[in-house]
């Protein structure tokens, strides 16, 4: 997966203010949850105090509330605010991620994992993937998932940061994870943050937004009490149905749902049964899939869903009758479209989180697309004047990124064999994105893939998806050949030997967290 890196400093320096200030300095933040507490966190931490940012919030307003999985981008963020891991996995009752298991997607009864990490080592200009092509077809190489760290050690529940007692080569020297958390835990957690680094938080509903007769700029926000609150920059976090992005600015929205059907969620979370695993589940059913998401103090579940395939009592019926352990609630259905607006940023107003799109938490992207919406706008961020440059390359950057994240998304659905329900019929045989449709073509031509720009996920991700639904070159790279098949085999087995002892060598999950930072009753 692609870096993500914020501006070099993690504070602008501002001197005494000069007349006529080109800089904008109020910021107003609309809507908590966590886009909103990571947005207020970020520009706390980032632009320092000489900024007056506030956030407007509604305890009335619920938010979606479930159990997050990330992806490892999200160190990068911890990192910048400068957050100790121990006290973070402590407080959002956190468990770490080695990677997704996906069962059933290909055809019923498969199971592959897309693990975080790489995959074997390179060899000159080639991937270890290539090398893996030639030997599988010759019979002389395991799946490809025994060749990565993660994917070995997730099943087997293993789990370890990073050894600094090992040589830089060995892949415990750089373990990629990200973590499972409660995200109601995580907001509150950056809530603090932020206002420990003066973030004012205001309680109220939005009643009215007042825009300039001039130029169509968001001037002010009308609460439902009469307190008028104004600023020159305004961030939406008000969630699905954008309040200030779409229904104040009427933005526009471009859907996806012709290419991702499921359009609604069921979840309910319960009670844990045993250690909790270090990955995501995703189990394919009949009309979409479920997730589960281990947490220290309970498991999160979610049935996404096409309605137009099944009812949403059906759905809460499956998604019931494969829990773990005992639930822990009634079920509660969310509604959704898959998409993004046609603007990220329009006028003043810039919209992150589920104000600015939405994208099924098949990959787990939701908070890595708040944090990279966060990070663009940072790098880009405007004056007064707001200029149109950095306004259209945020809007060509976002819509980039997510055009190349629906497409990997959708591979998951239209790579299957599956025939067994109308639902996945319809996956299998649709059409889909130009760009998707040659990427596919590519690989199975030879396993080849290249990257676009920055986009998220990198080869290693689509090589794992790809191979896990059943997607096999045809041949490999003439470089190979190079390489004779004694020392290919060799080097192949070398691989697998190496990745085998390593794991053998980390600790399970659940004693890892136990002795670095298992959350405490009353913590």
């Amino acid at each position: 997966m692609a870096g993500l890196a914020f501006f070099g400093a993690t504070r602008v320096n501002t001197d005494p203010e000069p007349m006529n200030d080109p800089r904008l300095k109020n910021i107003v933040i609309v809507g908590g949850g966590t886009a909103g507490w990571m947005a207020a966190a970020a520009f706390a931490k980032v632009l320092g105090p000489h900024y007056a940012i506030r956030l407007v919030e509604s305890e009335d307003i619920g938010t979606v509330g479930v159990g997050e999985a990330t992806v490892p981008h999200l160190k990068l963020f911890n990192n910048l605010l400068e957050i100790d891991e121990s006290q973070f996995v402590r407080q959002t009752r956190a468990t770490f991620k080695l990677g997704i298991q996906f069962n059933d997607w290909g055809r019923l009864g498969d199971s592959y994992v897309h693990g975080f990490g790489t995959i074997g080592h390179d060899v000159g200009l080639l991937p270890f993937h290539q090398y893996w092509i030639k030997a599988r077809q010759a019979g002389k190489a395991d799946d490809i998932g025994a060749y990565s760290l993660n994917t070995v050690a997730a099943p087997r529940g293993k789990f370890m940061v990073s050894a600094t007692d090992v040589p830089a080569t060995s892949p415990l020297a750089n373990i990629a994870y990200a973590y499972h958390f409660d995200a109601g835990l995580y907001a509150q957690y950056l809530r603090g943050y932020a206002e420990q680094r003066g973030v004012q938080r205001t309680e109220g509903k939005v009643a009215q937004t007042l825009l300039r007769t001039d130029n169509g700029f968001v001037e002010a926000l009308v609460l439902e009490n009469g307190e008028r609150i104004e600023g020159e920059l305004f961030v939406d976090c008000s969630g699905f149905h954008g309040l200030l992005i779409e229904q104040a600015l009427h933005t526009g929205y471009t859907d996806f749902t012709h290419w991702l059907p499921c359009d609604r969620a069921v979840v309910v979370p319960s009670e844990i049964t045993g250690p909790p695993t270090p990955y995501t589940r995703s189990t394919a059913q009949a009309a979409g899939w479920q997730w589960r998401i281990p947490l220290q103090h309970r498991t999160g579940n979610g049935h996404v869903y096409s309605s137009a395939h099944i009812s949403d009592d059906e759905a809460a019926a499956t998604l019931l009758g494969n829990l773990d352990g005992r639930a822990l609630g009634d079920p509660r259905v969310l509604r959704f479209t898959t998409g993004m607006r046609k603007k990220f940023w329009n006028k003043n107003v810039v919209a992150l989180g589920l104000a600015s799109g939405f994208m099924e938490p098949l990959e787990s992207t939701s908070i890595y697309l708040i944090q990279s919406g966060i990070a663009k706008f940072l790098n880009l961020f405007p004056q007064r004047d707001f200029s149109e440059t950095l306004i259209e390359r945020y809007n060509a950057q976002s819509v980039f990124e997510f055009e190349r994240i629906r497409d990997f998304l959708i591979l998951h659905y239209c790579a299957t064999e599956r025939d067994d329900t109308p639902f996945w019929n319809d996956c299998r045989t649709m059409s889909i994105p130009d760009t998707l449709q040659d990427n596919i073509r590519l690989f199975r031509d030879s396993g080849r893939f290249f990257r676009s720009a920055e986009e998220m996920f990198a080869a290693v991700s689509w090589v794992q998806v790809m191979l896990g639904q059943h997607i096999t070159p045809q041949t490999y790279h003439p470089l190979v050949d190079q390489m004779p098949m004694q020392d290919l085999q060799a080097f192949i087995a070398g691989v697998g030997k190496v990745v085998a002892s390593c794991v053998d060598a980390m600790p399970p999950h659940a004693a890892f967290i136990e002795r670095y930072c298992a959350a405490r009753a009353g913590s």
